[in-house]
């Protein structure tokens, strides 16, 4: 019987909080393990702070652009590379630089790791690209938010928090007032990918380890629930 196909995109603040990091990674490898005999797994890192620290050095020392976004990525795959060393046997240090690489080393018994792949493709928008390539079932994202809201929680508080969203109502959120990639919502590439792929999107608080793993198993969050069919 063929496993469902699962693409997860973990923040790297999520990843790498700075506290108690080997723990975490520990704890979520165990729980990425087990939940890896009942779906077929591909995950992909973000940045985080170790990101943007080498941004933030590299533009005091005259980078352009393209370099800053080039350190912005080899920070993805050294947090990639962390939560392979992790998984062990099940995992490959040896990370996937496409999407199309990616979802060709995928199989059923094993958990493909990697991080971004160019500048102007944020990791979520791989993680649906990634999905497509496989005909994913779905598409996780393990932010530092518990779920979706209609405006940011900590400014304002009247936010309306969204269990469940159509794919059309995610892409007016994240582009209401804020004009393509300025939301922090799900990343508009990726969303527009979802939505042409018939992708669903379920977005949960990625320390709640729990919650994580039942968005990968497909079983009730108590984030939110993008249905795109």
């Amino acid at each position: 019987m063929n496993k469902e196909k699962v693409v997860v995109s973990i923040g790297g603040s999520i990843l790498i909080p700075g506290k108690d990091d080997s723990e975490y990674i520990k704890k979520l490898a165990k729980m990425i393990k087990e939940a890896s005999k009942t779906v077929q797994i591909v995950i992909v890192c973000g940045g985080g702070k170790i990101a943007r620290y080498y941004a933030n050095t590299g533009s005091d020392l005259g980078g352009t652009t393209y370099q800053l976004d080039m350190l912005g990525i080899g920070a993805t795959r050294l947090n990639a590379q962390l939560l392979a060393i992790s998984l062990g046997d099940l995992s490959s240090t040896d990370i996937p630089v496409t999407a199309e690489d990616a979802s060709s080393r995928s199989t059923q018994d094993n958990v493909v790791i990697m991080g971004g792949t160019v500048p102007g493709h944020t990791t979520d928008a791989v993680a649906t690209m990634i999905a497509r390539e496989m005909r994913a079932d779905r598409v996780v994202n393990a932010t530092s938010v518990e779920a979706v809201y209609s405006d940011d929680p900590l400014k304002n508080p009247d936010v309306k928090r969204f269990s469940k969203l159509t794919i059309d109502e995610l892409k007016e959120l994240v582009y209401k007032e804020h004009g393509a990639g300025r939301s922090s919502v799900f990343d508009p590439l990726g969303v527009k990918i979802a939505k042409d792929e018939k992708i669903d999107i379920l977005i949960v608080d990625g320390r709640n380890l729990d919650e994580l793993r039942n968005a990968v198993l497909g079983k009730e969050i108590r984030g939110t629930y993008v249905n795109s069919h």
